[in-house]
């Protein structure tokens, strides 16, 4: 599976374990519905390893890096498995303070020769590898690629080409870090599962690389020689190419906002053809015919009645006790706690920690209940592990029928969540089927308008036998629909995806069956290079859902590269590079956004629609305003003082600046003595009074520079002067912090 994840995941009900053989389980689906893959423990190997052997094996990768940690310095976790993959993996991590400053890692090893399979270290943060990095993008990827084929003895490995860095939104005060991607290969051609990821900070220090396992050695491949031209496979593909309309959700984790667009995605329920004998791939398999597109079949028509109306906590204990009844003389289940809270959706849930408890040890997790409707909206089994745990094995027959399946999921949400399903479809793809734990995998797609939504889906898993292995309901408050009046037509979108469209020969196995070692070589889509991009259906315009396209260049004779280093991350918002200029003032309220999008991510639940208890501190910027997100947690950091109203509009001079800045280093209490402070400006006097300290300390840590001796106090801020003052002020913030990142 892709380390990386499109919008939209779901995080399912946490589940863990302890006991002689404990398993910690915790799932999450992603959009396809595939599942995260569950560690088991295991309390002894046939293969003992002690902490020293891993220590050991962790200084021969990185000879003389690590030689300032003792042995004291490591933890070594325990051994664990997989339930698709039974070779043994270890974990070894490590945790220092020296000289006040934090660094902690940690690496994990897999099978018999102890191989390191991922590594990641968080060492203290240094300038170097702050904004402007140190260390080029060019010259990072020299570095990934001299230690894959130094140090992973990955001589088969070759870079991705067309990469792109997914890192954009980031405040100033986090290091600048690049990310490569590696694919073996098999006659010069890239192999899909089979990848090495490296990222390399601003500084040059290699910080975090995964492998994935290599199941067997046993692997046969497709023939390069007897595959088909790719202009024909091309044209097959724009041939059977069709635009489909859908609303997609987009989540601003920096800034706490969303929003909603229409946008146009190629209408495919295939994921390559193959490369010589032109079939379809599909996750059935191959076919000769490209599959039908399924028309949208609403799960219910009308709604629903919820199971209750509004519960209690008492009420939520008994409808898990009923949900989650085992029968065992073995077991017993024990509700630990319930907490009612609001969850990543901002829904009003009840959460329900159990836990199974048997004679060796327990097994539990969580799960969530609408306060609203005492429906269950999050869950995942782990009865599954706990037979094995309490010595019953659970019975290996053959899976139910995909349509069995899929009729059991049906039957689930009609039983435990009704009132959700008029928002919901039919599944419009094909479910995931998982060999190693025999489930298959049901995603339901929102629909609003007559129109998909991407990132709302309901994520269902029926395990073979037809019972229910997880149910995870994803649905977002969203206030106005965007209308499809004007948008570009459909075929003319059709056009768009055609021109963008190129393919991709690669090898790729069918599913994950352990028993295929064979790869088939498949030519695979893609738009513009890109897995990420979109065709905005208003614009008719190419984007990418991490901002890659931004190609807004601003040019200035001393703040060019910082202003395009923060258009680029997102902290400064430019509409038009033709008509904006840098050397024009800046209004407080765009000033003090810029600042807070530097210093501070914004995790508020403001966006979620649950508006009614949210702070307000000036009349004049409630909660809808664009500017409440940074007004309020400048408020909450003591950067700007409550009053009756915000004067967004004013221009912001260099001594308010000099105040702002000093406040967001905690210096407050020291700029307040103004009498102490003795300014060598030559325009000293103009500075006033209330400003003094500000402005001493503002100046001599350099965070805002004097002209011809002069301090010019009064002067309305730039653009220009706000986007380097704020890189400097992110240094400084760094150096405070002790290297720690916050």
């Amino acid at each position: 599976m892709a380390k990386l994840k499109k919008f939209g995941i779901v995080l399912a009900s946490s589940a863990l374990s302890f006991g002689m053989f404990s398993s910690i389980a915790s799932a999450s689906l992603n959009e396809e519905g595939q599942q995260e893959r569950i560690q088991i423990q295991v309390a002894s190997t046939e293969n003992v390893f002690t902490k020293n052997d891993l220590i050991k094996k962790f200084h021969e990768l990185f000879p003389k890096k690590f030689d300032f940690l003792t042995s004291s310095d490591f933890y070594m976790g325990g051994a664990h498995v997989y339930p698709d993959d039974n070779t043994v993996r270890y974990d070894l991590s490590f945790n220092k303070t020296i000289d006040g400053k934090r660094v902690y890692g940690s690496v994990g090893f897999v099978g018999e020769k102890l191989e390191i399979e991922q590594f990641y270290y968080q060492p203290a943060l240094e300038k170097d590898s702050l904004f402007p990095a140190k260390v080029s993008k060019e010259a990072a990827k020299k570095i990934a690629i001299d230690f894959v084929a130094q140090f992973l003895n990955a001589e088969d490995y070759e870079l991705e080409p067309n990469y792109y860095n997914y890192y954009p939104q980031q405040i100033l005060t986090e290091p600048i870090r690049y990310s490569f991607s590696f694919a073996r290969t098999e006659n010069k051609i890239s192999i899909a599962d089979q990848r090495i990821e490296v990222s390399v900070l601003g500084n040059g220090e290699i910080v975090n690389f995964y492998k994935n396992p290599i199941k067997s050695e046993k692997a046969t491949f497709d023939d390069a020689k007897q595959i088909k031209d790719q202009k024909v496979i091309l044209e097959k593909v724009k041939e059977n190419l069709s635009a489909s309309l859908q609303y997609q959700l987009n989540n601003d984790y920096q800034t706490g906002e969303r929003n909603v667009q229409l946008v146009y995605q190629p209408t495919m329920k295939w994921q390559g053809v193959h490369a010589s004998t032109g079939k379809w791939l599909t996750s059935n398999g191959y076919v000769e015919e490209v599959p039908k597109i399924t028309k949208i079949e609403k799960l219910a028509a009308n709604p629903l009645p919820p199971k209750q109306k509004g519960i209690t906590v008492e009420s939520a204990k008994k409808i898990a006790e009923q949900f989650l009844n085992f029968k065992s003389d073995k077991v017993k289940l024990t509700i630990s706690s319930l907490d009612e809270i609001e969850n990543y959706n901002g829904q009003p849930v009840i959460s329900v920690q159990y836990m199974y408890n048997y004679a060796t040890g327990g097994t539990g997790g969580s799960i969530e209940i609408n306060k609203n409707t005492g429906e269950i909206i999050q869950y995942y089994d782990v009865k599954s592990h706990l037979l094995e745990q309490i010595g019953e094995k659970q019975k290996t027959e053959k899976p139910i029928s995909k349509e069995a399946a899929l009729a059991q999921a049906v039957k689930y949400l009609k039983e435990w969540a009704p009132s959700y399903l008029h928002n919901y479809a039919m599944p419009v793809e094909e479910p995931f089927f998982e060999k190693g734990i025999n489930s298959y995998y049901f995603n339901f797609p929102r629909i609003v308008n007559g129109i998909v939504v991407q990132g709302d889906q309901i994520g269902v898993q029926i395990a073979a036998d037809g019972s229910l292995g997880s149910l995870n309901i994803n649905f977002q408050e969203v206030e106005n629909w965007p209308t499809i009046d004007k948008i570009i037509s459909a075929e003319d979108a059709k056009a768009k995806l055609k021109e963008a469209l190129s393919l991709k020969l690669n090898y790729m196995k069918q599913g994950i069956d352990e028993d295929n070692h064979h790869y088939d070589l498949v030519y695979s889509p893609t738009f513009n290079e890109d897995p990420m991009s979109y065709l905005d259906a208003q614009t008719g315009e190419w984007k990418s859902i991490y901002g890659a396209n931004n190609t807004t260049v601003i040019s200035h004779p001393w703040a060019e590269e910082e202003l395009n280093y923060l258009i680029s991350a997102k902290i400064l918002d430019v509409k038009n590079n033709k008509d904006f200029n840098a050397d024009a003032s800046i209004t407080k309220g765009e000033a003090l956004k810029v600042v807070m999008n530097s210093i501070s991510y914004f995790y508020s639940g403001g966006y979620y629609g649950n508006r009614e208890n949210m702070p307000q501190t000036f009349d004049n910027i409630d909660p809808k305003h664009p500017l409440y997100q940074s007004v309020e947690r400048a408020v909450e950091m003591g950067v700007i003082k409550p009053a009756k109203s915000f004067d967004m509009d004013a221009k912001v001079t260099r001594e308010e600046l000099a105040a702002w800045y000093i406040r967001v280093l905690g210096l407050e209490q020291a700029a307040k003595h103004s009498d102490i402070y003795k300014l060598n400006f030559a325009d000293a006097n103009k500075v006033n009074k209330e400003y003094t300290g500000y402005v001493a300390l503002a100046s001599s840590l350099g965070l805002l520079e004097t002209d011809q001796d002069k301090f010019n106090p009064e002067q309305e801020v730039t653009y220009a002067e706000l986007a380097a003052s704020t890189i400097r002020l992110a240094h400084e913030m760094s150096e405070k912090r002790n290297g720690i990142y916050y």
